[in-house]
């Protein structure tokens, strides 16, 4: 998760002109090349000091003594948090595109993924990743919540096939926490439960995230914190099996990418894609990430943002991956995202991504159930 970092107007500048260069150019940046390509209207030697500064911070590193800077991981979060917008006019051009290219009324939906995944591959330069709809979708039966001891209390819960779950939540500290004992604590976590009960049962657990509680009574105000928590729970613990397929396109256009041409490097990616999806699939399609849309301070839709070793799996540990979910009557199905190296163009690729889930989201509302 990224910290917000405090940069200056001018430290801001530079560190986006840096980041600029270096993704244009795959070579480290100097002074010299920002006061020449980029209309700071400031000396060379300001320059230095303030990505001197961002080197400080850790937001820019010198791979050799002589060379220039390059972003690091945390200047790219920086970057992404802080200093873009994602284009809009990209994602209505995408959106075009898809609708003009795919046939979203005669296409089976498996043929408009293959479509999409191809149109992205294409647009962006990176791989496209897009998972098979997850149509099996657990709903919630009962939801109990039982204390534990002052600080803790289990989540009890079962699914419509009678599949039961339990987790351990760490209570919020509580404003009166001297006057809450025990018994007040139980007849509360009860009301509480009988509460979730008559708005939750029924209800797909894939859905759940998406609930709005900003009309939570008043009498539950302290328990805020806790609902969102087991939401989180709820939806963690109930992923159904990783679908079977992934369909991937763009693998010859990331190969481009000067950061792939050591061929350790590209057998590793090629290896995850094609032997191991059951481990990228939660990272491409994890539907607890709804809750909270990014890393970044400022919620981008359904965007989820993992950059370099924010990547749990180590291939990926070189490369950012952007995804986004798409949905089916408001319940999240399955995932898009590129995976491409940390050296992205981000405002673009995040465009492409929102663009493609929405269009997805579109045509499988109007797809007939099966």
């Amino acid at each position: 998760m990224s910290q917000s970092v405090n940069l200056t107007n001018r430290q801001q500048q530079v560190l986006w002109a840096t980041i600029r260069h270096y993704i244009a150019t795959a070579e480290p940046v100097g002074s010299e090349a920002l006061v020449k390509d980029y209309n700071l209207s400031v000396s060379s030697a300001t320059i230095r000091n303030a990505m001197a500064a961002l080197e400080k911070g850790g937001l820019l590193f010198q791979p050799h003594t002589s060379a220039g800077r390059v972003p690091s991981d945390s200047g790219y979060r920086t970057y992404v948090d802080q200093l873009i917008v994602p284009s809009n006019n990209l994602t209505q051009q995408v959106a075009h595109l898809l609708n003009d290219r795919l046939n979203s009324e005669d296409w089976s939906f498996e043929a408009l993924l293959r479509g999409a995944a191809q149109i992205l591959a294409t647009v962006s330069g990176y791989i496209t990743l897009i998972t098979t709809p997850q149509t099996r979708t657990s709903h919630l039966r009962h939801v109990q919540l039982v204390p534990v001891d002052a600080r803790r209390v289990m989540l009890i819960f079962v699914t419509d096939s009678y599949e039961t779950q339990s987790a351990l939540i760490e209570l919020p500290p509580f404003a009166d926490a001297a006057e809450l004992d025990s018994d007040l604590l139980e007849r509360e976590l009860q009301i509480l439960s009988n509460f979730l009960n008559s708005q939750l049962r029924g209800r797909a657990i894939a859905e759940l995230a998406t609930l709005d509680w900003s009309e939570l009574d008043r009498e539950f105000e302290r328990y805020a914190d806790l609902l969102r928590t087991i939401l989180v729970e709820l939806t963690r613990r109930s992923q159904p099996p990783a679908p079977t397929q992934i369909v991937i396109s763009g693998l010859a256009e990331v190969l481009r990418q000067p950061e792939f041409s050591e061929l350790q490097q590209v057998q590793t990616i090629i290896h995850l894609l094609e032997e191991e999806q059951h481990q990228l699939v939660p990272l491409i399609f994890e539907r607890s990430d709804l809750l909270h849309p990014s890393n970044s301070e400022k919620p981008r839709k359904r965007v989820t943002i993992r950059i370099g070793a924010e990547n749990p799996l180590k291939p990926m540990r070189t490369c950012t991956l952007i995804s986004s979910t798409y949905h089916k009557d408001s319940v999240p199905v399955g995932s898009v995202g590129v995976l491409g190296p940390t050296r992205m163009v981000y405002e673009n690729a995040i465009a492409l991504v929102e663009a493609a889930a929405d269009y997805l989201s579109e045509a499988l509302s109007t797809q007939p159930s099966s």
